[in-house]
């Protein structure tokens, strides 16, 4: 079938809206009509090279919308079933999901590549050139063929663009602070960054219970959204915000770091990780280039004990949390329309990661056309 669907054909390029053809689901894999896509800044690193995947490649990753059509052997989803998209396969069987860690599912090997789990395309160019799509998703499409493992069922009653930041920023950052962070009740934690994901690990520490949450963010209007949504103080940098940090903790530090800045420099992780207290924990979910050595004290990290880890997907299973975050949203407990900074028409979607560098976007969402 003819498709719309934005392309990026190298680094250093502007996106390219294109008519594209796309195939049939074959075998576990289902049609959708994508109905909305929030505009990450993961698939912004595409254009900058700082995600290194073969290009071309067809956009998104955080998306909602209907299932058209489903392969052979598709058991999750039926036609005419919403669903919002994971960027992460959740398989079920391998030793990572059986220990309910299925953000390092291992089905996720080869991602970058951008191909069906079969190693081939169901995205074509013009010319007929097969191509990838981000994180075998292409949200950034209006319709999209993906493995049912990245294909989660939501109620019908949620609005598709609400729905889409849950497929990405909204479950990464809930699950950097509440899963990855470990926040308990009584907590001090620091947000590095309020974008679309760090606006939600605000969100996810104040709901697990944080007595004080430090969003840190060079923008203010961003930094008084996060005051709205949860943070008890916001600073423009973290060594403004270190004074309260250590009069909140008695000179201690902060129980948790979290650094979600669109693009992470090495600076940016040995600010946070010295921002902690003994024991504390640095959660790492942004990415760059991370070019150059982290000026992390090695005997810091072993005289107090420190934690540095990694965060993807929040370290959620989206299987299970996708859901239950939309019902928590549904109960008025989790806000995502104040994510929503500006909608956009595919046609415009240079212009939305303009305005997403240039901080006038906390989550810009694309709402696709038939």
């Amino acid at each position: 079938m003819k498709i719309n669907g934005a392309v990026i054909h190298a680094v250093g390029e502007k996106w390219s809206v294109e008519e594209l053809e796309l195939e049939e689901p074959r075998a576990n894999e289902v049609l959708v009509k994508v109905m909305a896509s929030g505009l990450c800044h993961s698939d912004d690193h595409l254009t900058t090279g700082d995600l290194d995947q073969p290009l071309p490649l067809v956009g998104g990753h955080e998306g909602a919308g209907v299932v058209v059509a489903v392969g052979e052997g598709v058991t999750r989803v039926e036609p005419g079933d919403h669903i919002a998209t994971a960027y992460i396969p959740g398989c079920g069987v391998c030793d990572w999901c059986a220990q309910g860690m299925q953000f390092i599912c291992d089905g996720g090997k080869d991602m970058f590549l951008g191909m069906m789990l079969d190693g081939t395309p169901r995205f074509h160019l013009a010319d007929g050139r097969g191509i990838g799509a981000m994180q075998r998703l292409g949200t950034f499409a209006n319709y999209l063929v993906a493995p049912e493992q990245e294909c989660i069922k939501i109620d019908k009653d949620i609005p598709f663009e609400h729905a889409c930041l849950v497929a990405c920023g909204v479950t990464t950052g809930w699950g950097s602070a509440v899963y990855a962070g470990g926040t308990r009740p009584g907590d001090v934690v620091v947000v590095m960054g309020t974008g679309g994901v760090g606006m939600n690990a605000i969100q996810g520490a104040a709901h697990a219970g944080a007595r004080i949450v430090v969003a840190v963010d060079p923008v203010a209007a961003k930094r008084e959204l996060a005051e709205e949504l949860g943070a008890t103080h916001s600073f423009g940098s973290i060594a403004d915000a270190m004074p309260v940090i250590h009069g909140e903790t008695n000179g201690q530090g902060a129980d948790v770091s979290i650094v979600t800045i669109g693009r992470v420099e090495p600076e940016h992780i040995g600010e946070a990780f010295r921002a902690i207290r003994k024991m504390g924990t640095c959660v790492v979910t942004g990415i760059g280039q991370n070019e150059g050595p982290l000026p992390i004290d090695p005997l810091e990290l072993t005289i107090y004990a420190k934690q540095l880890r990694g965060g993807l997907f929040g370290n959620a299973n989206p299987t299970r949390d996708i859901p239950r975050l939309l019902k928590y949203y549904q109960a008025g407990k989790l806000r995502l329309e104040e994510l929503v900074s500006r909608k956009y028409q595919l046609q415009d979607i240079n212009q939305a990661y303009d305005d997403l560098r240039e901080g006038r976007n906390v989550r810009g969402v694309v709402l696709h056309e038939h």
